[in-house]
């Protein structure tokens, strides 16, 4: 039985109590908050794969996939089919449950959707869940992968909106919010979390924040990443986060969001194994596996199985659908949708 309340009425200056919370209350109250909505031993395990690499037009400046930056990152067409399904099947026989697949855009084009579309009914196919980020997408687009069967749709706020146009100055703050809408709107899972380390303050920190789970639904997944420090991206040379700060902001986000998987995303390579572990007690039970995030460093699969056996933590388990249990499922989150539509509202306004 759950006794925490899910808000979406979070205001700035209660994030940033909670925050400044002495460090063993707050660890307290967010494991006493996961333990309530989540096996506190489970952690789930999602595989990421670079389906198109490099020359993305946007200036995000943490990002050495930026064509405004010299990082020495070559430039790749997007992944042929098989790649895509052999990864796809390595990443299940090493336990992943989900499959996200990245493509550096600024949107997708009507040229690639095809290829896009296919990559996502045959990861599908398998018993895998899907994830996918390629940047703003259209209500149509939306609409079109959500038909597809793509489960989950990635699109970071990155940093509060008073900070953001620090970072980014080829999109708004709205555009991001306009397309987490369009994917809420079409009956698609939310993929969407921060960066800590971007020159931030505590206040844009609790923010962002506020601003996801001040959401009508609360992203499912929210992935917290340590920036990864590249050189030749303007944010090369900023000061490493604390490791205390940063288990403090995934305490937070399990207090906040207490029914969404926390994900303890980029910047794990940097991570000691004690660091990992005070995120898994602040309620961190999500990863990405495998020795590559899109274009850095993450540690093995056989470093991660290590660590897990240490702490007694195992891969939380997905149970697979037949294909008839898959449309009868379908065809009810479709009518569940179409009873609740009107709690949607355009987050860009």
């Amino acid at each position: 039985m759950t006794t925490t309340a899910i808000r979406h009425d979070w205001n700035v200056t209660e994030v940033e109590a909670l925050l400044a919370l002495p460090f063993n209350d707050l660890m307290f109250k967010a494991q006493s908050v996961h333990r309530e909505h989540f096996d506190p031993n489970a952690v789930q395990i999602s595989t990421l794969l670079s389906i198109k690499t490099g020359s993305c037009p946007e200036d995000c400046k943490y990002c050495p996939q930026s064509a405004h930056y010299n990082t020495g990152l070559e430039k790749e067409k997007l992944l042929e089919i098989e790649k895509v399904i052999k990864a796809a099947k390595e990443a299940k026989e090493n336990g992943s449950s989900r499959f996200c697949m990245g493509a550096a855009w600024r949107n997708p084009n009507d040229r690639d959707m095809p290829l896009v579309l296919d990559m996502v009914k045959q990861v599908k196919s398998m018993g895998m869940e899907t994830c996918m980020t390629l940047g703003m997408l259209t209500e149509e687009q939306a609409d079109t992968l959500a038909e597809a069967g793509l489960d989950y749709y990635n699109h970071n706020l990155d940093t509060s909106e008073q900070h953001y146009e620090n970072i980014i100055t080829t999109r708004t703050y709205s555009d991001r919010l306009n397309t987490l809408a369009n994917v809420r709107k079409s009956g698609m899972k939310v993929c969407s979390g921060g960066i800590l380390g971007l020159g931030e303050t505590v206040t844009d920190r609790a923010a962002m924040l506020a601003q996801l789970a001040n959401m009508d639904v609360h992203p499912e997944s929210v992935p917290i990443n340590m920036l990864v420090k590249v050189e030749g991206t303007p944010l090369d040379h900023e000061d490493d986060v604390d490791p205390i700060e940063f288990v403090r902001t995934i305490a937070v986000a399990r207090i906040l969001m207490p029914a969404s998987h926390v994900r303890l995303s980029a910047g794990r390579e940097d991570m000691t194994d004690e660091m990992q572990a005070l995120c898994f007690l602040a309620g961190a039970n999500s990863i990405f596996y495998g020795c590559k995030l899109l274009t850095t460093a993450n540690p093995s699969e056989n470093e991660d199985m290590q660590l897990f056996k240490r702490l007694g933590i195992h891969p939380e388990h997905k149970q697979e659908t037949k294909p008839e249990e898959q449309q009868n499922a379908a065809l009810a989150d479709a009518l569940e949708h179409e009873k609740h539509k009107h709690i949607f509202y355009d987050a860009a306004r």
